[in-house]
């Protein structure tokens, strides 16, 4: 059996540079093990799994005529209910290889619908459900872990720990294996941006997701965005993550939407080969 391989660098503007998604199109589902098994074998952060055939009992689909793929996401430890990255790199592998003439391409996955729109040469803008991070107490152990003292603590699908400016950010050096022992799928540390630069910087931690540090989080963004969207009076953000390769995210909140714009760069195609 054959499958092609796609890797492309997503929120990036060059090589080397944004989040690596491994995109994989499928005929047909293969059982679980093997996708996990290739996942881990990619070693990225995630890889994208599509087909072209939705479950049977796919609720309410888009209106439009738009191509519509069922998307899967793993990490090379677990399935993932939401990945902003890879999807962005499967709609960049879409768009280039089956769908030239078309702007718009709709995926269904653990967290329902999301939409893809192109926005320009290489750059797309993703349709996310938006999360809320509200206020809890903070945990010390990952409070020690992060190396922080952090101005407030808050929770949705990840922890989010705010701190006093993007320097801070920048130079945290965590406890990786203390981190790996948390309950949450990752923690993000926060801060406003500098006057000069985005409107917030952020890091993403996850050790129980099996990815010490992401690169740039799609995820992470339909919760930052909310949550800075309310503390600076506006819905159209910039906001860079501060990762050794980094990457510049636009966020638009709307509702119980997020929109999160970014560029890409294709890097690697190719096959691989397993014995059936």
């Amino acid at each position: 059996m054959e499958i092609p391989l796609h890797q492309i660098d997503a929120f990036a503007t060059k090589p080397f540079t944004g989040n690596p998604a491994a995109v994989m199109p499928l005929g047909e589902w293969p059982n679980d093990a093997v996708l996990a098994g290739l996942a881990e074998e990619n070693n990225l952060s995630e890889t994208a799994f599509y087909t072209a055939a939705l479950p049977a009992d796919t609720p309410d689909r888009p209106e439009g005529g738009m191509p519509q793929y069922h998307l899967r996401w793993f990490t090379p430890v677990t399935e993932v209910d939401l990945c902003g990255h890879a999807t962005l790199a499967a709609a960049a592998q879409l768009f280039e290889d089956e769908h030239p003439n078309l702007d718009e391409i709709a995926f269904y996955g653990r967290s329902g619908w999301l939409t893809v729109r192109r926005t320009g040469p290489r750059t797309l803008e993703l349709d996310f459900p938006a999360e809320f991070p509200e206020p809890t107490a903070p945990d010390d152990e990952i409070s020690r872990a992060l190396g922080i003292r952090p101005v407030s603590t808050h929770a949705a699908t990840d922890l989010l720990y705010v701190v006093d400016d993007a320097q801070a950010v920048r130079a945290l050096d965590p406890d990786f294996t203390a981190l790996r022992r948390m309950d949450a799928r990752g923690v993000m540390v926060t801060a406003e941006g500098p006057t000069d630069g985005p409107d917030f910087v952020s890091r993403w931690f996850g050790g129980k997701a099996g990815v010490a540090e992401d690169p740039v989080t799609g995820s992470a963004h339909s919760q930052l965005a909310p949550f800075w969207a309310a503390r600076l009076g506006k819905t159209a953000l910039r906001a860079e993550q501060l990762s050794a390769r980094g990457g510049v995210v636009d966020c638009t909140v709307e509702g119980d939407r997020v929109r999160l714009a970014g560029s890409y760069v294709r890097y690697l195609d190719g096959f691989v080969t397993l014995e059936t």
